[in-house]
């Protein structure tokens, strides 16, 4: 099996984050013993924000242990029809469309996904199985 990381769990622990750092850490630590751990270009450039150098990004997030996986074109059209019904449903023009294109990754490839923000995935990809702070 294989859980895409978000990038709030690497970032937590990247940065020590007061609040969850420690269950990101754990929560990473736990999926890692028996998954494949896996990141796509959005949340590699969501995590490269906190980064001067692509090689600093690079050691901070080996490829031995977090591999690189592309994000399908059908994932690309998911995120574009759930961004539209999260927009059609009020949603704030403020939310960005980078949670949309993790979710549908991660529903069109099968994965799990390890947030530490399950909310808007829980409810525009539904059938993703979450590892957060809520569903353990």
């Amino acid at each position: 099996m294989a859980t895409l990381v978000d990038s709030n769990v690497i970032l937590d622990v990247l940065t020590v984050d007061p609040k969850w750092s420690e269950w990101s850490g754990a929560a990473l630590e736990r999926v890692a013993d028996g998954d494949r751990l896996l990141l796509n270009a959005v949340i590699y450039a969501e995590v490269s924000i906190r980064f001067s150098r692509i090689e600093d990004l690079e050691d901070a997030l080996p490829a031995a242990l977090i591999e690189r996986e592309a994000i399908p074109f059908e994932a690309a059209f998911l995120a574009g029809k759930a961004f539209a019904s999260y927009r059609k449903r009020g949603g704030a023009r403020a939310s960005t469309l980078p949670d949309f294109f993790i979710g549908a990754h991660a529903a069109v490839a099968g994965h799990r996904l390890l947030t530490r923000d399950p909310a808007r995935y829980r409810t525009y990809f539904p059938g993703v199985a979450l590892i957060s702070p809520t569903h353990g």
